[in-house]
């Protein structure tokens, strides 16, 4: 989901109140508040030499004993219109940042209302190897002939 959607969302049910549910179905604690709106370029090569630049916008969430904060939709979107400049465009995907032991990030994926709280669905973020078949010269170690040819070949020194 880019911001454009998400603000849409927000605007179309302001006075809601909003929470996030993760990959594994549970839900970030409804008294969450969001502590950041960043935009979030991150720049780098990738083990074939492409430079490459990814783009985000990252919800900072934190959970704190205050158990009867909630927010709600409007308010979100206020927060998002004073972010201003901050943001390039709206078309940056958003994702949650949250931590729970570890802090992770989640791409939201959807929405959907359930009762009278409107509810954004998070995905997952996975590692992957962007340079398959490509490698810098004197990079990698060649496979051996019986395997497929591919720096990212397990035990290839690529990746």
């Amino acid at each position: 989901m880019n911001i454009s959607e998400l603000l849409t969302a927000l605007r179309s049910h302001s006075e809601k109140p909003i929470q996030f549910m993760l990959p594994d179905g549970g839900l970030i604690a409804a008294h969450f508040h969001v502590t950041e709106v960043g935009h979030v370029l991150k720049r780098f090569i990738d083990c074939g030499g492409t430079r490459r630049t990814l783009e985000t916008c990252l919800l900072q969430t934190w959970v704190h004993d205050d158990i009867d904060h909630r927010l709600f939709a409007g308010k979100l979107a206020t927060i998002f219109d004073r972010a201003g400049d901050v943001l390039p465009h709206h078309e940056l995907p958003v994702e949650i940042e949250y931590e729970d032991g570890v802090v992770a990030q989640f791409p939201v994926e959807g929405k959907v209302v359930i009762g009278d709280t409107l509810i954004f669905r998070l995905g997952t973020k996975h590692t992957d190897c962007l340079a398959r078949g490509i490698c810098i010269p004197g990079e990698c170690t060649p496979a051996p002939k019986t395997e497929p040819a591919s720096c990212c070949t397990p035990g290839s020194n690529c990746c």
